[in-house]
């Protein structure tokens, strides 16, 4: 890989670091928005909804870290 490529591709693992930050970012957010509703609030729809909501996006969170790391290992090549 030439150093264009490698260059490049840095500038993706960048841009998926501030992407994983904002989701980061809303995660937290629907995990407060549930942790400070009532235990009745929490096992409505809408409470399942932003708890399901949160734990996704924690997928995502996972799924881009491991991207960043595995462009990592290929720049690091």
């Amino acid at each position: 890989m030439n150093q264009k490529q490698k260059d490049t591709l840095n500038k993706f693992i960048g841009t998926l670091e501030e992407i994983k930050s904002e989701v980061e970012n809303a995660q937290s957010e629907e995990q407060d928005k549930f942790d400070n509703m009532s235990e009745g609030l929490q096992q409505t729809e809408r409470g399942q909804a932003i708890e399901q909501a949160a734990s996704d996006l924690g997928d995502v969170v996972n799924s881009l870290e491991n991207a960043i790391s595995e462009l990592t290992n290929v720049v690091g090549m």
